[in-house]
């Protein structure tokens, strides 16, 4: 009896014709099935939903550096009000005497009974938005970092430095630039005498945040460029054979930024086409690089 408790169980194996059978001492298990190599789990590589958990702590970061800032920007509520964003409606703003504008005063006017409300919480936002704007690009950075090569790294870093600098840029030049020309163009332009222009609330500090925050985004134009160039999408000679209908671009966004006159158009695109001309110089220092890599490779 225990010699019998003793043995093995019986195994069967499966025959060409499909019949199974007990498998004889003399004869050795199949083998278990083969895994692709693609699809078994690689040492070091984190499961998807690690990533989407990892990525959800990264967006909780940023919200809540965005949420510290305008906590921050709620006591000096005052002097963001007066000084920086009503300072383009008064003929006295210091800009208005770098650009030799014959400046006159606005009048803003609250038509509706929440305007000042959601003008003065969107202002802040808009403020704390701006103000955490490293903190969020530094969590998009840190949640991209972990996947890429050691050379990878150092252009992106690059990038993800130098996109808040642009950014900032844009925002200062949209607020500066932008913002009073367009402000003084339509403050002046009166199709009767009859006619007084006096803009609602709510319309000029969501146009004023547009200008800025639309000249960020296009100010990131270098940065997006040298990425795509990392990345093998976009070489020199593309951006160069392309400078041409980049002109068409630059002219076509700088009308829809801008007031409808000239000046005010070639202002805003000769930054844009000096971006596009600095990013045909990344792309060149991209690619030479590369080459180096692969000849000492």
């Amino acid at each position: 009896m225990d010699v019998w408790r003793s043995r093995p169980p019986k195994q069967t194996v499966a025959h060409g014709d499909g019949a199974s059978g007990p498998l004889r001492l003399d004869q050795t298990p199949p083998p278990a099935p083969l895994v692709p190599a693609h699809m078994a789990p690689q040492e070091g590589e984190m499961p998807f939903l690690d990533h989407l958990e990892e990525l959800r702590w990264h967006i909780f970061k940023a919200l809540g550096a965005i949420a510290v800032c305008v906590i921050a920007c709620l006591f000096f509520t005052g002097w963001i009000m007066d000084t920086l964003l009503l300072g383009p409606t008064r003929a006295s703003f210091f800009m208005y005497d770098v650009l030799r504008l014959d400046a006159v005063d606005i009048v803003l006017q609250n038509r509706t009974v929440t305007g000042q409300f959601f003008a003065y919480f969107g202002t802040v936002i808009a403020a704390g938005v701006i103000i955490a704007s490293p903190a969020v690009v530094y969590q998009i950075w840190s949640f991209i970092e972990p996947g890429l090569y050691p050379d990878e790294k150092k252009g992106l870093r690059f990038a993800s430095v130098f996109a808040t600098f642009f950014f900032a840029l844009g925002i200062s030049f949209g607020y500066l630039i932008i913002a009073p020309l367009a402000l003084q163009f339509f403050a002046q332009f009166q199709i009767s005498d009859t006619i007084v222009n006096e803009f609602d609330i709510s319309r000029y500090f969501s146009m004023v945040l547009t200008w800025a925050f639309g000249a960020g985004i296009l100010f990131e134009l270098p940065v997006v460029v040298v990425i795509l160039a990392k990345l093998g999408v976009l070489t020199q000679g593309m951006l160069r054979a392309g400078r041409k209908y980049a002109l068409v671009v630059v002219l076509i966004l700088s009308a829809f930024l801008t007031p409808p006159d000239p000046w005010s158009q070639v202002l805003m695109a000769f930054p844009l086409m000096g971006l596009f001309e600095l990013s045909i110089l990344l792309t060149g220092v991209v690619e030479r690089r590369r080459e180096k890599e692969l000849a000492a490779a």
